[in-house]
């Protein structure tokens, strides 16, 4: 048996190139691992003749952030034809814009921290600080700011004091030029892997996410030692199938598709509130879907090289 010949997309031009990097390296060794052949590609002006002259039999997108998650990379895969595994560009654009994806999730009526998203043109022309009073009158404090699109918690601030409020902005402004305000919800952190099984997705063991810090940001999801995680959560039964089934719906509603990763927060009073999801997990030592992967009693590299079979028999 001849097994399929990878070509593993990581790095590329974001603010997370480093992080995307760790996850191509870390998933090209598992891959590997499972008889398969592996390159490891850059999203560079090469790429196109690479993807004409040394056609893999499939893709696998370990990009973070930018065009690796907003459905660029997709959509070039798909204008040339190139099976591929992850979500399609459609749903990768509607899990990318953080608004987006939390007005989908609560129309359908699961419950999202209050929020308001703002360009910074408002702020400039309406003045920056009667705009943050109203934020504050609106949703009131404690809150967490962060870019209303990227990932690894870049640009996020928890302000707790309104004083705080412009400094954070500042930052979050660094990153994007959209912010997004959001009510901060006290509780226990989860993030909850999915995989798509024979179609069907299902949920991994939910990762409860411990931060020295108490915030969970680029610093203490990437430096190992700075959070403590327990896999499986440390959740009463009905919290844990509680986040797995919220996982599962905003995979459904958001058109996601083979594996992505939903971050809830579970409140002291038992509800499970969506922040986001996202289509390109992390797959560092330190990300929390391989955790989830192993305590599901499997291991990476089967799990991508299942979902690698199942881009090459969508395609034939």
């Amino acid at each position: 048996m001849v097994m399929p010949t990878v070509a593993v997309l990581a790095g590329g031009l974001s603010h997370e190139r480093d992080v995307s990097l760790r996850s191509g390296r870390r998933l090209s060794a598992a891959l590997r691992e499972q008889g398969l052949t592996v390159v490891e590609w850059d999203t560079d002006a090469g790429l196109l003749d690479r993807l004409r002259s040394e056609r893999p039999d499939a893709e696998v997108v370990a990009l973070h952030g930018g065009q690796g998650e907003n459905g660029s990379v997709q959509t070039v895969l798909e204008m040339l034809r190139v099976p591929y595994v992850g979500t399609s560009s459609h749903g990768c654009r509607r899990a990318w814009d953080k608004p987006t994806a939390k007005a989908v999730l609560s129309a359908a009526g699961y419950a999202t921290p209050d929020w308001v998203v703002l360009p910074h043109s408002t702020f400039r022309e309406l003045g920056a600080q009667g705009v943050l009073d109203a934020i504050v009158d609106h949703l009131g404090l404690p809150l967490i700011l962060k870019p209303d699109q990227g990932g690894s918690a870049l640009g996020a601030q928890v302000v707790r004091d309104a004083a705080e409020l412009p400094a954070a902005m500042v930052g979050c402004f660094a990153y994007g030029d959209t912010v997004l305000a959001e009510r901060l919800i006290e509780g226990v952190e989860v993030a909850v892997g999915v995989v798509q099984r024979d179609g069907e997705p299902e949920a991994l063991p939910g990762v409860e996410i411990v931060p020295e810090s108490g915030v969970y940001d680029y610093t203490s999801r990437y430096t190992a030692g700075l959070t403590d995680f327990f896999a499986p959560a440390r959740l009463p039964e009905e919290s844990a199938k509680a986040v797995g089934e919220l996982a599962v719906a905003a995979h459904k509603l958001l058109g996601l598709r083979d594996i992505s990763r939903t971050d809830a927060i579970v409140a002291a009073d038992g509800t499970v509130q969506f922040l986001e999801v996202n289509s390109s997990p992390g797959l560092t030592e330190t990300s929390t879907v391989p955790m989830a992967i192993e305590t599901a009693g499997t291991s990476l590299g089967a799990v991508f090289a299942d979902l690698v079979a199942r881009a090459i028999r969508r395609s034939a």
